[in-house]
C-alpha cells in the first residue's frame, strides 16, 4: 500500500494537489485523524486499493497528539506546500474564504498556522512553495516525487446526434458530412467497427475532411495536455452512433495513440 500525507497552509494548493493524486489513483480523505490511518489502509487493502492518502491541515489540531506515533508506525510520503503570507493574502482575498484557526487578523492567523504545522513540515519528504508555481509545474513536482507519469488521457466517444450529445464531451465533431453506409441494405446491419463499414466510410475523396478531424483532435488534446489535464473528451456524432462516429473513433484512435494514451467509447452502437 502506497501512502502519503498532503499537509500545509490553507489557500497554498492542497486542492489542486489532491486532484491530481486523485487523477493518479489516490484515495483521499480529508483530515482524517492520525489514530484512524490505519484502519483505513487496511480495509482499502482488503478492498484491493494499493494508494492512499490524508489531507491534514490546521483543522486537525485536536488530533496532533496521535500524529507522531502513526508517523512512525505507517511511515508514510510526506509532502508539505507553503506560500509567501502575502500570496496568501492575496488568494484569501479572491476566494472571501475564512481561514481555518478563526476569522481574526488573517496574517496573524498563517503565522499560527505555519507555527503550528513546523513540526510536520520538518518531516516532509517534499517541501513545496506554491508562490509562483503554476498548478502543472505542482503536479509535474508531485508526479517526480512519486514516481508516476503525469497520465494525460484522451477520450474518444462515439454517438449518434438523434440520442443526444454527450454531456461530458470537451469538444463535439459532427463526422455527418461523411457517406452513411445506413443506406446500403448490405452495410446497415453492420456497424463501424467491421472493415466493410470502414472501407465505406474512407473511400476515395473523403481523406480531406478526414485528415481535418485528425488535425482539430490533436490540437485540441495537445493543449490540454499542456494545461495540465488528466484527461480529455472527443466525442465524434454521426445520425445513429452506430456507422461512420464509430468509423471515425477507431481510426483517429490508432493515428493518434503514438501522441497519447488513448481510450475508446462507442455510445450508442448497440441501439437500433
Amino acid at each position: 500500500m502506497r501512502f502519503l500525507v498532503l499537509s500545509g497552509l490553507s489557500g497554498a494548493g492542497k486542492t489542486t494537489a489532491k486532484g491530481f493524486l486523485e487523477d493518479l489513483g489516490y484515495f483521499m480523505v480529508d483530515n482524517l485523524p492520525p489514530s484512524l490511518w490505519k484502519p483505513l489502509l487496511q480495509e482499502l487493502a482488503q478492498r484491493g486499493m494499493e494508494r492512499a492518502g490524508v489531507v491534514l491541515d490546521a483543522r486537525a489540531l485536536a488530533f496532533f497528539a496521535d500524529l507522531e506515533e502513526a508517523l512512525k508506525a505507517l511511515r508514510p510520503t510526506v509532502v508539505y506546500l507553503e506560500a509567501r503570507p502575502e500570496v496568501l493574502l492575496r488568494r484569501y482575498n479572491l476566494t472571501r474564504r475564512l481561514h481555518p484557526l478563526g476569522a481574526g487578523n488573517l496574517l496573524r492567523e498563517i503565522g499560527r498556522e505555519r507555527q503550528v504545522l513546523s513540526a510536520l513540515r520538518a518531516q516532509a519528504h517534499l517541501v513545496l512553495d506554491t508562490s509562483e508555481l503554476a498548478p502543472r509545474a505542482l503536479k509535474e513536482a508531485l508526479a517526480r516525487l512519486l514516481g508516476e507519469e503525469t497520465g494525460f488521457t484522451l477520450r474518444l466517444l462515439s454517438f449518434g446526434f438523434k440520442w443526444g450529445p454527450p454531456q461530458e464531451a470537451d469538444l463535439v465533431l459532427d463526422v455527418r458530412p461523411l457517406p452513411n453506409p445506413h443506406y446500403d441494405p448490405v452495410l446497415k446491419p453492420k456497424t463501424g467497427l467491421d472493415p466493410e463499414v470502414r472501407a465505406y466510410v474512407f473511400r476515395e475523396g473523403e481523406e480531406p475532411f478526414y485528415r481535418t478531424l485528425l488535425t482539430v483532435a490533436g490540437l485540441s488534446a495537445e493543449g490540454a495536455r499542456k494545461e495540465g489535464r488528466a484527461f480529455y473528451t472527443v466525442a465524434l456524432g454521426c445520425t445513429g452512433g452506430r456507422h461512420r462516429s464509430v468509423a471515425v473513433a477507431e481510426r483517429l484512435a490508432e493515428d493518434l495513440s503514438g501522441r497519447f494514451r488513448v481510450e475508446v467509447s462507442h455510445r450508442d452502437v448497440e441501439r437500433e
